[in-house]
């Protein structure tokens, strides 16, 4: 038994705010509910709404810039920088400006889209 597994093919979750996500390793491609490792693309002009997820969120940053507000704090981040925002954080993820931000999401426990606790807006 290989004590590997090279992902050649991640999950690409259904979207409608035009924002690609591949799930590399995680609950809906390898069935794991530790950790959920993501390749994101976030376009111009998009966001989520407010959110208080149940694991830590980290964020890296490939290329263009992220919003965060956390709590009620403003974070930008830019190309080459990481963050990780702590579980039960209320937070919001944007993209408000005029170029794409392709970014790796690494979230522990894995996501979970029954503890992410989005609000309505």
């Amino acid at each position: 038994m290989k004590k590997y597994y090279i992902q050649k093919k991640p999950f690409i979750v259904p979207t409608t705010d035009g924002k690609l996500i591949e799930e590399h390793h995680g609950k809906a491609t390898t069935n794991n509910s530790e950790i959920s490792i993501a390749h994101m693309v976030a376009p111009p002009h998009w966001k989520e709404p407010f959110q208080t997820p149940e694991f830590d969120e980290y964020t890296y940053i490939i290329s263009g810039k992220k919003q965060f507000i956390i709590e009620d704090e403003i974070v930008i981040l830019e190309a080459g920088q990481s963050i990780k925002i702590e579980r039960n954080t209320r937070v919001q993820y944007s993209n408000p400006f005029d170029e794409p931000c392709e970014y790796i999401a690494i979230c522990n426990p894995a996501f979970d889209f029954n503890k992410v606790h989005r609000e309505e807006e």
